[in-house]
């Protein structure tokens, strides 16, 4: 199933994401489980993680991270 586009994300405390969408959702996604290894562990450093943008219906991070739409939409939280 296709999730809504995503409009627009920011970084909150505690690597979570503010994510909404085209169709007024607001959702946090947890990016904690994520930050781990050479690669994601970058996103470690909280100006690093702030860079977030939104990238190709997801988000995306300056170093190349990224994280795929359905996880972003299906594995976060409406607020």
């Amino acid at each position: 199933m296709l999730q809504p586009e995503l409009l627009s994300v920011s970084p909150k405390e505690g690597y979570k994401l503010l994510l909404s969408y085209e169709n007024g959702e607001n959702k946090i996604f947890d990016v904690t489980p994520y930050i781990s290894g050479a690669w994601y562990g970058e996103l470690k450093d909280l100006e690093t993680f702030k860079k977030v943008r939104v990238s190709n219906h997801s988000v995306e991070w300056e170093g190349g991270q990224d994280i795929a739409p359905h996880e972003l939409y299906h594995n976060s939280i409406s607020v």
